[in-house]
């Protein structure tokens, strides 16, 4: 089984959320269950410095009006193959979606475009490899199918995972002809967003398979309240929408041996957690009174994280001598908001927008409660990641929090207000006082297993079932190339 796996992300090379992650670990994963699995990104200069044995696939003299590109072949350090879409005019830039002032880019229809023609090229060109199934992720790759449908007569069957469906790659309808696509096509329809053009739309459309990152996501999209529009759309097409749980890397991501924590620490071992409480406390400054546990937030610092509930919800708490550390970027009223919270209490709260794997797993291993208030979370990692390190989250009953968190494992709470979360944030610091219960909690939140082999043994599953179908069936007529 040949899938080609595409994505507009690869940690560690470029990443701006969990996208980025998930592109790292899923393949592998699936590589472990025997699948014949590569990679198709962009070529970016921080990716294409770490591909080694690169071979030239293809060269194309004009590729969606640029002067040149090639595609690319070669092997990444951990040994994956990946194809890589060398246009310096596309790729070469301070960031994949936006400027340094967070501006998107105005050419992003044409950029993701060509990710998704070059994608389905793979197998048509001089390559002796020709993938089963492409495997497409987010609006990045929602022209996938389209072209797929369009260029080939027995295609490779698609699938696309929605991974935030908030994020649509909604553009202005006079760039259809620029994306080589007929505007008399039914597929002009198949786009149609609000009086915009959707690339993820088109995906949803076209793609044989449709997978999402957790089971309670995949039924939330399916409500006005969250399918941000395309709801109807995704109820026609429930028997082909799948919720799959994602994982994390239980490597990078163990107590056990994290290469950046002052003590390492087991479910066996757990008070040895408490040395990097201490680590933290004393490198920061910060100073909790008696009792009273430490909190923290590693996020993007964005409304859909909640993290406004948040700085309603919390100064009480920190006035009782609670601590509170906030580790992400965002939204500036955010930023400034816990900023402005740092200064009020100085000995009790950490802000940084100074986002650093080594001080996220130092914040993650010294706080003692993580708060996830999100309105909405497709999978969410970072409680994973909280439950893995016996910091016990705090979440709203949402997506993918309220299929990894439970009861015994941490502190749900239901209703979308400040009220509802100052709460579980009570609840929270009454458990803390009560440390044999406290303790107990977190053993069984460092017992779950959060590897990605449950979810690539789902993948695989679906891949097998697009194979042993005959005659896949089609929900949009195929598109037309233009040129």
């Amino acid at each position: 089984m040949r899938v080609l796996f595409t994505v507009a992300e690869l940690y560690p090379y470029v990443k701006t959320g969990g996208l980025g992650d998930v592109a790292a670990a899923l393949p592998q994963a699936l590589r472990a269950r025997g699948v014949d699995i590569r990679l198709m990104l962009p070529g970016y200069p921080a990716l294409l410095e770490h591909i080694s044995r690169v071979e030239v696939v293809n060269l194309f003299d004009s590729y969606f009006g640029t002067n040149a590109a090639r595609m690319l072949r070669g092997q990444l350090p951990d040994g994956m193959v990946i194809y890589a879409l060398d246009i310096p005019e596309f790729y070469h830039r301070s960031g994949p979606y936006v400027d340094e002032k967070g501006v998107d880019w105005p050419d992003n229809h044409l950029r993701f475009a060509a990710l998704c023609r070059a994608s389905a090229e793979i197998g048509m060109l001089d390559d002796d490899w020709k993938p089963d199934i492409i495997h497409g992720n987010d609006w990045h790759c929602g022209l996938i199918p389209v072209y797929l449908q369009a260029l080939r007569d027995a295609p490779p069957a698609s699938v696309i995972t929605i991974h935030n469906i908030s994020y649509q790659g909604l553009f202005p309808p006079e760039i259809l002809s620029a994306l080589e696509i007929s505007p008399d096509d039914r597929s002009q329809r198949d786009f149609e967003v609000h009086g915009k053009l959707g690339f993820l739309k088109a995906g949803l459309q076209h793609a044989d398979e449709i997978t999402t990152v957790s089971p309670t996501y995949a039924r939330e999209i399916q409500t006005p309240e969250h399918g941000c529009g395309l709801d109807s759309l995704l109820r026609l097409r429930s028997d082909d929408l799948t919720g799959i749980l994602n994982g994390i890397d239980e490597d990078v991501w163990n107590p056990a041996s994290d290469k950046y924590l002052s003590a390492n620490y087991s479910s066996k071992t757990i008070k040895d957690k408490q040395r990097n409480r201490e680590a933290l406390l004393a490198l920061t400054g910060i100073h909790p009174a008696e009792g009273s546990p430490v909190f923290c937030v590693t996020s993007r610092l964005v409304h859909q994280k909640g993290l406004d509930m948040l700085l309603e919800a919390v100064p009480p708490f920190l006035q009782q001598g609670a601590a509170l550390f906030v580790l992400g970027s965002g939204e500036q009223k955010l930023e400034e908001g816990f900023h402005q919270l740092a200064k009020q209490f100085p000995d009790k709260v950490f802000a940084s927008n100074d986002y650093k794997e080594t001080s996220a797993h130092r914040i993650i291993a010294g706080a003692d409660a993580m708060l996830v208030p999100s309105r909405f979370e497709p999978c969410g990692l970072v409680q994973m990641y909280g439950l893995r390190y016996g910091t016990l989250p705090v979440v709203r009953k949402t997506g993918g929090l309220a299929d990894s968190v439970s009861p015994e494992t941490g502190f749900v709470f239901e209703e979308e207000s400040a009220s509802a979360l100052a709460e579980a944030i009570e609840d929270t610091i009454a458990t803390f006082r009560t440390p044999r219960q406290w303790a107990k909690m977190q053993r069984e939140a460092m017992t779950h297993n959060f590897s990605w082999a449950a979810s690539a043994r789902r993948y695989r599953q679906i891949y097998e079932q697009l194979q042993d179908q005959k005659e896949i069936p089609r929900v949009g007529r195929p598109a037309t190339i233009t040129a």
